[in-house]
């Protein structure tokens, strides 16, 4: 259901990205300027990455299978880090444009209806993306999550293209237009790499956040009757899933069954803590122990 819903989204944001797109290309269209220009180039960026979103996370709903036995949740990383990437060439994009602008300048001539499309426009990314940001991290989807940053520098960005153009438009001076779009273009690199930085903290096998960790110590420690401890707990995200492993110490005497009975409660309570946990826990007697981790209450 998780992994549906957030296919649904995707698919929000593929239909909203090609109506801001139309809206933004539209006021460049009637002003010619190249602020608004550098802005409807990041919306065919975000059309691209949602496209890119939608298909990540298609692929990450599959089952484990003999080439993939831990799933394929990574995809979406690597779609961010795709969607990134794609940012980076917006960019470039963007100062080429604003460079030949500042050597031949021209007039910005901006009317209500440029304007109106403009705010139109970012209106509609700003409720967007607080819907993506929101559900994506209520369903644990990078892909879904960085689709609404990206969407969410974009709407920072027309901002403060509207708000300047304004005022290059009252002042008369052109060379505005074109620092604007360089303006614009950092910002596109700054959200470019902060993606790509997360992104790449979830293929390198980072650990849940430190609450999370406290949450399982406190559920292990709880729910555990009958063993003595638990050490060497580890965990790692991969998209939707937290894979949770670690060591449970029981009596030597214990019978095999206790101890799956127990390993099975555990598991329980786990799954009932952290949504969509893969757990794994190893089983050692008491004289094959550590003796240090987590206490038993």
């Amino acid at each position: 259901m998780a992994a549906e819903r957030a296919s649904h989204l995707a698919i929000g944001s593929i239909l909203i990205g090609i109506v801001v797109l139309a809206l933004k290309s539209g006021a460049y269209w009637l002003t010619g300027s190249v602020a608004l220009y550098s802005d409807a180039l990041e919306s065919t960026i975000n059309v691209v990455a949602a496209f890119v979103a939608y298909g990540a996370l298609r692929l990450s709903a599959k089952p484990a299978d003999a080439r993939h036995p831990y799933g394929h949740q990574k995809i979406e990383y690597i779609a961010a880090v795709f969607e990134g990437a794609l940012i980076v060439l917006a960019a470039a994009s963007v100062f080429h444009a604003a460079y030949n602008a500042y050597l031949v300048p021209r007039p910005v001539e901006l009317g209500p209806l440029g304007i109106g499309l403009n705010v139109a426009a970012g209106a509609l990314n700003g409720i967007w993306c607080w819907v993506l940001i929101r559900r994506g991290r209520a369903l644990r989807s990078p892909a879904l999550v960085a689709d609404g940053k990206h969407l969410q520098s974009d709407v920072i960005s027309s901002l403060g293209v509207l708000a300047a153009l304004l005022a290059a438009f009252a002042t008369g001076l052109n060379w505005l237009d074109p620092l604007l779009a360089c303006l614009v273009g950092l910002n596109i690199l700054w959200s470019g790499w902060g993606l790509m930085q997360s992104s790449f903290s979830g293929l390198m096998d980072e650990a849940a956040a430190p609450d999370e960790i406290e949450r399982i110590r406190a559920v292990i420690s709880s729910h555990a009757d009958g063993a003595l401890e638990a050490h060497d707990l580890r965990t790692r995200h991969a998209g939707r899933i937290t894979f949770v492993e670690f060591h449970l110490v029981v009596p030597g005497d214990m019978r095999v069954d206790t101890a799956h009975d127990i390993c099975d409660r555990l598991e329980g309570a786990i799954r009932a803590e952290i949504d969509g946990a893969s757990i794994t826990i190893h089983v050692e007697p008491e004289n094959k122990a550590k003796h240090q981790g987590i206490v038993v209450l």
